[in-house]
């Protein structure tokens, strides 16, 4: 994912806002990584720069089930001896930026509700809004051992981030919205992301993986300067329910 830019793109106004959008899933604990090292990155960036951060919805795990279940169980059947291997290096990366992970009350739960969810927050209070419900999903679920598939839940933490909980609550609880989150999670595999976290910036720059924070600044000058189409990069990530280190 990475075309050439045409001169209409190397013409972009400065004062043009930059579009930044996260494919991940709110049980990825290196997405969560991920957008915090984004956050560290973005603050670097001169004051007068607009950028707007946009999570789109990607399933690590379709099928999992609605009801929740310990995670480190789930991890257990899934990588057997290696599990602990994995949760220490996520550990460490997650502990660099200020990240506490609880695994031992974590849940693992189907993430399709959370991520109908997010949807309905980027409409009814635009980026910013979903971006801080998004950091309270990650929270929920990493830190606070909740279920990112329960109604009530899901509706606390759109409350706490501002929104209305009773039209959450409402809206989850109805049809709504799920076939443009179908058409989200065809546009994904429409433009091959297999993995995530995946930033996708303008819609013409890939960064995958949670990268560290000079990699995404260096990306960013260069996207900024228009000098020259920086290349894909790859980090850690999660893709088909295996975090890769």
């Amino acid at each position: 994912m990475n075309p050439k830019r045409n001169k209409a793109d190397q013409n972009k106004g400065v004062n043009e806002t930059m579009k930044i959008e996260i494919y991940s899933d709110i049980v990825c604990p290196w997405c969560y990584v991920g957008e915090r090292r984004l956050d560290r990155a973005l603050a670097t960036l001169p004051p007068h720069e607009r950028i707007d951060v946009v999570f789109r919805p990607y399933q690590l795990d379709p099928n999992a089930p609605e009801t929740a279940v310990p995670l480190t169980k789930s991890l257990e059947r899934r990588f057997g001896g290696r599990t602990d291997d994995l949760l220490d290096a996520v550990n460490h990366a997650a502990e660099g930026e200020g990240i506490t992970i609880a695994w031992d009350r974590a849940l693992s739960a189907n993430t399709r509700t959370a991520h109908r969810l997010l949807q309905w927050a980027l409409r009814e209070g635009g980026p910013e809004v979903q971006r801080k419900l998004a950091a309270e999903l990650f929270a929920l679920h990493f830190t606070r051992g909740g279920n990112v598939a329960d109604v009530e839940q899901l509706a606390a933490a759109a409350a706490s981030v501002g929104l209305d909980a009773e039209r959450a609550r409402t809206y989850l609880d109805s049809a709504e919205g799920v076939r443009e989150l179908d058409s989200e999670f065809d546009r994904a595999r429409e433009l091959g992301i297999s993995s995530v976290p995946t930033f996708v910036i303008d819609g013409r720059y890939a960064i995958q993986g949670a990268q560290p924070v000079s990699a995404f600044v260096r990306i960013f000058e260069q996207v900024l300067s228009t000098r020259e189409t920086p290349e894909e990069t790859h980090g850690d990530s999660c893709t088909a329910g295996v975090c890769a280190t």
